[in-house]
């Protein structure tokens, strides 16, 4: 079954699409993308989730002319306006929306998107994040970075907090892929949480049940 579609404002009507429940959702909008070399992984990763759940049907010219409505200011302006000129045009004419989204990274990525990654990941710390949060933030900056193998793992074990590094160091069965020191450093960080947690329900246990809660030596990890 095919549904007809009306375009907001003065588009009109913008022909059939494959009803599909990403139609009904609700997706946040994208950010502006100004042409900074480290935004542009952010905003391509963005864009390719809403054309997914909205745009599916839609033909490829209208999803290119959709991202080109969220570029704007800075370098991308003159940019913008010579692609949109190639394809009024019909200089430039792309097959599917993946292949304008790789000229867009190829024009305002290259290699300088690797060194600003690689800076960003050589400045990341845990700090006073879950370790939970700073794997997923660690794996946010290592895309594109150029890190991997050793190197990558170095980089986890320098940004995480001295604590939790000291134990997996010392652990009888050395860790060798990144993958393992993502599992295992959150559940070491997890599990110290957790214990946290617990020492604190018995302290205020004991203080409001009148008696002074005794003075344990505990090893702190973070």
């Amino acid at each position: 079954m095919q549904v007809q579609i009306q375009a907001g404002g003065a588009g009109g009507e913008r022909g059939t699409m494959r009803p599909n429940m990403g139609s009904h959702m609700e997706v946040a909008k994208l950010a502006i993308f100004n042409g900074e070399a480290g935004r542009v992984g952010g905003f391509i990763t963005a864009c390719r989730l809403y054309i997914k759940m909205k745009l599916r049907g839609n033909t490829v010219e209208e999803q290119v002319q959709w991202v080109l409505t969220y570029v704007q200011g800075g370098s991308a302006d003159v940019w913008k306006e010579n692609i949109m000129e190639k394809l009024e045009s019909g200089e430039v004419e792309y097959e599917s929306v993946e292949e304008f989204l790789t000229c867009l990274k190829k024009e305002f990525g290259g290699g300088e998107e690797e060194s600003v990654k690689a800076a960003e990941l050589r400045k990341l710390e845990q700090g006073g994040k879950t370790m939970e949060e700073f794997v997923q933030e660690f794996k946010r900056v290592v895309r594109g970075s150029g890190y991997e193998g050793r190197l990558l793992v170095e980089e986890f074990k320098r940004g995480m907090n001295g604590g939790i590094r000291r134990k997996l160091m010392e652990a009888e069965n050395p860790l060798a892929s990144i993958e393992q020191w993502y599992r295992r450093a959150t559940a070491l960080d997890r599990n110290w949480r957790e214990s946290k947690r617990e020492e604190e329900r018995l302290r205020r246990k004991k203080e409001q049940g009148g008696g002074a809660p005794k003075q344990e030596q505990r090893q702190s990890l973070p």
